[in-house]
């Protein structure tokens, strides 16, 4: 039995890519297990593995975990992601679900109707660059440090390298406006473990195509 923690999801980013960028950060191996079919998400759902029916699922520890703020929480605070006290614990929280919103955005914008897809990318493009970053740009000034939070890595870190690369691949002058967030991107960027992540050849998942569509939405049931 290996004692790797083993990611069920399908192969692609979704809401699991941010677990599996935490957990590579951490340096931490894995094995995943990929849902090909609707079959295989049923299969999971009756052997009582989830235990609200839906994935992300990661054993860990024993554990069968599910929800995906729960779980980066875990991951997090197990390697050492997560601050030196309750405040700083306060802080990457507040950053995290900010970030999380934002990914939110990002990840829809692959579901959405041919004929919306141009107004989806300006509001995206509008809230990253108006509500987000300047956030994030601010705080690194106030900050003065190489890391969001304290002077260590942190969840905050990876989670927002991990949003910053995927806003560029919608508009790859994104963060024209913001020279703090671009020196944090190339410096994050070479973290050891963080760079072999970014390598060709890494579980990291490319951008959802527009061909993989179909058979995500069989799997999962959704209606288009």
């Amino acid at each position: 039995m290996s004692g790797k923690p083993k990611l069920h999801y399908f192969n692609g980013r979704g809401r699991m890519e941010s677990i599996r960028w935490l957990l590579a950060a951490a340096g931490v191996e894995f094995d995943e297990c990929f849902l090909e079919t609707r079959d295989d998400l049923l299969k999971l759902q009756k052997s009582g593995a989830l235990l609200f029916q839906q994935v992300p699922m990661v054993e860990i520890d024993g554990m069968k975990m599910v929800q995906t703020r729960a779980i980066g929480n875990y991951i997090a605070a197990k390697y050492n992601l997560y601050g030196k006290d309750l405040k700083e614990r306060a802080l990457i929280d507040m950053y995290v679900e900010a970030i999380i919103d934002l990914d939110e955005l990002l990840m829809m914008y692959a579901l959405q109707p041919a004929d919306k897809k141009e107004q989806y990318l300006a509001n995206i493009v509008d809230k990253a660059t108006n509500r987000y970053f300047p956030v994030y740009e601010k705080v690194l000034k106030d900050q003065g440090q190489d890391f969001l939070v304290g002077n260590q890595l942190s969840r905050a870190d990876v989670q927002l390298l991990e949003a910053l690369l995927m806003a560029e691949e919608y508009k790859s002058d994104i963060l024209a406006k913001f020279p703090l967030l671009q020196s944090f991107k190339a410096r994050i960027s070479n973290v050891p473990t963080i760079k072999k992540f970014l390598q060709p050849g890494s579980q990291r998942k490319p951008p959802l195509q527009e061909k993989d569509l179909p058979k995500v939405m069989k799997i999962f049931n959704l209606g288009h």
